[in-house]
């Protein structure tokens, strides 16, 4: 072989390796690596690690699932994100916001064997990260855009009190059937009025979230570390547990190993329900987060290969014992407070929990359940969203009340009807904008340049004989019979008999078949009555459309003017060449 072939094939070589390098971005991060941010991320991942223990564990009790998946779900997931994830320093692991879906499809499924829980969960997982990777291949990863900011509020809002209630009974040491927010509330009122509440439990759990709120204002002190091993000495020294405070108990040893999550007599349409909800939430969060911590490092991450690391680690968990996970608004700073560079920061602290697996597992014997239902409930507060939701009544009082929609159907119906309520309001907030647009009749205004509403204008002159219409959506299914509507109510509404109407289609971002066929009939209507119908300031891909649908045989290129001036100027030649007055 020549040496210019030796060095064609290395350079094809080179371009296949960073081909399949962009959907690895953890390897490729490697082949730039510096020796210098070794030890920033070793100190970064070992302080993560203060967090990753405590919190993993409560929120796999809040989840449904023993408290070992929990440290489970921790490993597996920041491994498989360190190496198909785009973002340096975003961690991934359990997380508050799913809990409550998560609980909802476990409880219902699970009949309170954890073996069960343990399978229920990791489907969902599974059925999470397919959609989250299928969603990325096709490069949809601009769907979570369609849920606006506040139903976004409404629905996180609503999750975060179902999990602060769901958490309650546990400061109690009471142990009650999940039914929905609103219900177990009453629940809990019942039982403590029946004297059931156990008030060393209560005490331990307090103090726990007492301390890890007032601890929360300073940044480089963990907090819940602090207040988790002051519950597990309290409950260890004054032998809290022989007094009705429950505690975690003795955890397996050893590293989660590979389990194909299967139960024959499962109720698989509420899993797969449960698996989209939870990956709608857990990309919308991860999104808006890497996106966030992308502009502070003048970074970009790509948001459908964000979604493709999401479901792996989602994938790998299903099938490493563990449960759904998402991105993690509170472990992602304290990594970068503590100087994280790269993924190995999420490698290394995915080590040191495997290491307390194997190592130290009765470290966690006396844990007690109510100091890890503080830990859930200090993050759920967290979830709360008010500020902005009142600067949002101030401006738009509608999308407010759209907000407080989303955030009751969750309060009431629970979490997954909830979601799926949310979605609903979404599509129908998404088709209304475009559904009932604003339109206007446009005319020249004495001193202003351009061609502007008549209805903001009311004196604006209209040249006899023309109609400047303009739609400001684009034309499709569900709006198609309005626009037409409106366009013969504004050529009946005319001051002088219209000739010709000019859509001014600069808005017009799309048609479909159904506007397209409306756009058929419109032209014979107004044809009948004398009228014709042109546009001005199309844009090509839409014109592109209309060639498509065949309606260039009705349109001629004559129809189509670059700008409104222009199309003004050519009806008001042709009423010259007429000698039809227009002025």
């Amino acid at each position: 072989m020549s040496s210019d072939q030796s060095v064609r094939s290395a350079q094809r070589a080179d371009g296949i390796a960073h081909g399949w390098l962009r959907y690895l971005p953890g390897v490729a991060m490697l082949r730039e690596y510096r020796v210098g941010w070794l030890r920033n991320d070793i100190v970064a991942g070992l302080v993560l690690t203060t967090m990753l223990v405590p919190v993993g564990v409560a929120y796999a009790e809040a989840s449904g699932v023993p408290g070992v998946c929990g440290l489970y779900a921790t490993i597996v997931p920041l491994i498989a994100y360190a190496i198909f994830g785009p973002s340096r320093i975003l961690v991934l692991g359990p997380d508050s916001a799913l809990a409550a879906p998560v609980l909802a499809v476990v409880v219902l499924s699970a009949s309170g064997d954890p073996s069960r829980a343990m399978a229920v969960a990791g489907m969902m997982a599974v059925v999470s990260g397919l959609v989250c990777v299928f969603f990325g291949v096709l490069k949809l990863g601009f769907v979570t855009e369609l849920l606006s900011k506040p139903i976004r509020y409404g629905y996180m809002n609503g999750i975060a009190l179902t999990v602060l209630i769901s958490q309650l009974p546990k400061l109690f040491a009471i142990s009650i059937d999940d039914h929905g927010p609103i219900r177990d509330l009453l629940s809990l009122g019942k039982a403590l009025a029946a004297g059931q509440a156990n008030w060393y439990s209560f005490a331990v759990g307090a103090g726990s979230l007492v301390l890890i709120l007032l601890l929360k204002r300073f940044d480089k002190v963990p907090g819940i570390l602090i207040a988790v091993v002051f519950a597990t000495l309290c409950v260890y020294l004054f032998q809290l547990d022989r007094m009705g405070v429950k505690v975690l108990g003795p955890i397996p040893q050893g590293l989660p190993a590979f389990s194909l999550p299967w139960l024959s007599d499962a109720d698989f349409v509420r899993i797969v329900l449960g698996g989209c909800a939870v990956a709608l939430i857990s990309f919308a969060d991860t999104s808006v987060l890497s996106r966030t911590f992308a502009a502070r490092a003048n970074t970009r991450v790509d948001p459908n290969q964000e979604m493709i690391g999401l479901g792996v680690a989602n994938l790998a968990t299903g099938l490493f014992q563990g449960f759904p996970i998402s991105s993690s608004s509170s472990r992602t700073p304290v990594a970068e407070a503590a100087g994280a560079r790269t993924q190995v920061t999420g490698i290394v602290g995915a080590l040191a929990v495997a290491a307390v697996l194997l190592a130290g597992p009765n470290l966690l014997r006396h844990l007690p359940n109510s100091a890890l239902a503080a830990v859930v409930i200090a993050a759920a507060i967290g979830l709360f969203e008010f500020a902005d939701l009142k600067r949002i009544y101030r401006i738009q009082q509608w999308e407010f009340w759209l907000s407080i929609s989303c955030f009751v159907g969750v309060a009431v119906f629970g979490a997954i009807p909830g979601i799926c309520i949310a979605v609903v309001i979404a599509v129908i907030e998404f088709l209304w904008d475009g559904w009932r647009p604003h339109f206007a009749v446009l005319g020249r205004v004495e001193g202003l340049r351009g061609y502007h509403d008549m209805k903001r204008y009311p004196h604006a002159a209209q040249i006899p004989g023309l109609l400047l219409f303009r739609w400001d959506a684009p034309l499709f299914f569900a709006n198609a019979e309005l626009f037409q509507q409106r366009v013969m109510e504004a050529v009946a509404e005319a001051p002088t008999p219209a000739k010709r109407v000019v859509v001014t289609a600069e808005p017009v971002t799309s048609v479909d078949v159904t506007s397209a066929d409306m756009l058929r009939e419109l032209h014979r209507v107004l044809k009948e009555r004398g009228v014709e119908l042109h546009f001005a300031e199309m844009k090509d891909p839409v014109r592109d459309k209309l060639r498509r649908f065949e309606l260039m045989s009705i349109f001629p290129d004559a129809c189509f003017h670059p700008t409104i001036g222009s199309a003004v100027d050519a009806y008001v030649d042709a009423a010259r060449d007429d000698q039809t007055p227009f002025v």
